[in-house]
């Protein structure tokens, strides 16, 4: 691993939009990993502590914004910023009503959008 490189877990269960997040990412020279479901969010941002963590907020196993709840609500992981993404447009307003979400991005969006909201982050 090259120090310095800022962590970002992807968790979405679209498999084609995961792996094309994960692509762009880890071109850009960030250290990347995915998960296909919720259910295990919790403890892989325990145990690798991303930087950022991108989150689908439906998932087919669990409510991506409760997922996002319970890292909000926790001392340990509330810092860490979380980008929801969807495929509703009309999500946008999660951030201050439904989890605290740090950002949200539409889907579908670009590789420059995507880019641009995680590097808002990384900086």
């Amino acid at each position: 691993m090259i120090a310095g490189r800022k962590k970002i877990l992807v968790v979405d269960d679209d498999q084609d939009i995961r792996e094309i997040i994960l692509y762009v990412l880890e071109s850009e020279g960030y250290q990347v990993s995915g998960l296909d479901n919720g259910l295990a969010v919790v403890e892989t941002v325990a145990q690798i502590r991303p930087d950022i963590l991108l989150l689908d907020v439906q998932l087919g196993d669990s409510d991506g914004r409760d997922i996002c709840r319970e890292l909000k609500g926790t001392l340990a992981t509330q810092e860490i910023p979380i980008i929801m993404i969807s495929a509703n447009h009309g999500w946008q307003g999660i951030r201050e009503k439904e989890c605290n979400a740090d950002d949200f991005l539409a889907k579908p969006f670009d590789i420059i959008e995507l880019l641009a909201h995680v590097r808002r982050y990384a900086a």
